[in-house]
């Protein structure tokens, strides 16, 4: 599928002529900022920008961190305190750094959730939903490094939890957990290990953004109705359509200070409200935690984890084809890779939640249910929350491998709209009546 006609870069001036046929980094920019997007986006479409905006304030900040921090285990913590103590700022780079990644979920957890209910993952975007979930789980396993750093108690049994699964693999994993922890413990090889990986992630990140960027550009952007841009002529996909500069930069923008606003109140007056009191008492391998938790953003998955008590045996034997530790490590990565296959389990012929009633309500519940497996995580896992979170895993695993596939055959869509300016002419009536025509590029 051709991209939407719009009108590209021209050099003008000989310098610019002369640029455009060395290196169009100019014709690149243009072409990005002047791309022809749906002019129907509603505000769960300005995400994107708070995910860009906080990978760069995440890698600036780490930056300055790692200038003053010191990858030894009888360094760490005195240093990460050094740093909130006798560096100028310091505590502002710190809780900034620190909270960032809070907001950096809570933005992709978001961008998520809208993709799966508007099918951005539909045809033809497969490939950019691929290369994001590839990116949520370089996410996740850049903040478990992160948060090994501080070296503090729940730094250290944290990484010796994590860390265990992978022992618990049959035939390799004791060298990969070997690999992992530099040793057969965790001790101040792994914080080396987990120090070099956090550092470089970001970056490879930051890459991995790029083609995502590159990958959606290529496709043009999904919107509410889920309706495909018409690209016909340049003059017809210019009334379904409006530059991304400078109507959409305004109102990402717009979202970005209010939600940066509120970040910043939450770093001034509040910036350890989601860590975990145990993480400020200084590492100790002889003393564990009562109770030992991730971060708030990697608990639907802990919950899952956890969920399983039970190992799969022979049946009327005792031969265990799979213990519950293994099984337990095989259903926590599972849950991430399942998102990876749902452009192909969800048949619906419809791409949009908004004309599928029926799905709307599997869809709040898979919401919910998620909701519920972060509150699981986090609790102790002592009746009845292993059963909780039980339910709650059948359900996640259920919603993508079973209830999507059987919507798709037997639920009746509502009428959508034909195309995306009927959308838009129908929500903003005297908008359309007052410009008359789409402002040409």
């Amino acid at each position: 599928m051709g991209g939407i006609p719009h009108d590209h870069y021209e050099p003008n001036s000989g310098g610019e002529k002369w640029l455009h046929k060395r290196l169009p980094v100019v014709g690149l920019l243009y072409d990005t900022l002047m791309i022809p997007t749906p002019k129907n986006l509603n505000w769960m479409w300005i995400w994107g920008i708070v995910l860009v905006f906080t990978l760069v304030m995440q890698i600036a900040t780490g930056v300055v961190l790692v200038m003053h921090y010191t990858p030894h285990v009888d360094l760490a913590f005195t240093s990460v305190e050094h740093i909130m103590r006798n560096v100028n700022g310091g505590w502002a780079i710190r809780y900034v750094h620190a909270n960032g990644a809070s907001l950096f979920f809570i933005a992709v957890y978001a961008h998520i959730f809208r993709n799966l209910y508007y099918g951005s993952y539909k045809a033809p975007r497969e490939v950019t939903w691929l290369i994001g979930v590839i990116m949520l789980i370089v996410m996740m396993a850049t903040v478990f490094m992160g948060y090994v750093l501080p070296w503090g108690q729940m730094s250290f049994w944290g990484a010796t939890v994590i860390t265990g699964l992978f022992g618990a693999i049959p035939y390799v994993g004791e060298p990969i957990q070997t690999l992992l922890l530099g040793g057969p413990a965790v001790d101040n090889a792994t914080l080396n290990r987990f120090f070099s990986l956090h550092y470089l992630m970001p970056f490879l990140l930051l890459g991995l953004t790029l083609v995502h960027v590159w990958a959606f550009h290529t496709t043009g952007n999904n919107n509410p109705t889920g309706v495909e841009v018409r690209r016909d002529s340049k003059e017809v996909a210019q009334k379904d359509t409006l530059p991304f500069w400078p109507y959409f930069v305004i109102k990402d923008l717009y979202a970005l200070a209010l939600i940066m606003t509120i970040f910043v109140a939450i770093v001034g007056f509040m910036p350890n409200f989601l860590g975990h009191p145990d993480n400020y008492i200084p590492a100790n391998p002889l003393v564990t935690p009562s109770h030992i938790v991730p971060e708030w953003y990697l608990l639907p998955f802990y919950a899952m984890l956890r969920a399983i008590t039970f190992s799969i045996s022979i049946p009327f034997t005792d031969v265990v084809l799979i213990d519950s530790k293994f099984l337990g490590v095989i259903v926590m990565f599972a849950s991430l890779a399942v998102l990876a296959v749902v452009p192909w389990t969800d048949t619906s012929r419809v791409r949009s939640g908004r004309y599928r009633p029926m799905f709307k309500w599997w869809f709040i519940l898979l919401v919910v249910d998620f909701i519920v497996l972060m509150w699981a995580g986090a609790m102790p896992a002592e009746a009845p929350i292993p059963q909780i979170s039980l339910i709650g895993t059948i359900y996640w695993f259920a919603y993508f491998l079973v209830i999507l596939p059987l919507l798709g055959l037997f639920e009746e869509p509502t009428q959508q709209p034909l195309t995306i300016e009927e959308d838009f002419d129908a929500k903003h009536p005297a908008t359309s009546a007052e410009a008359g025509t789409v402002p040409a590029e």
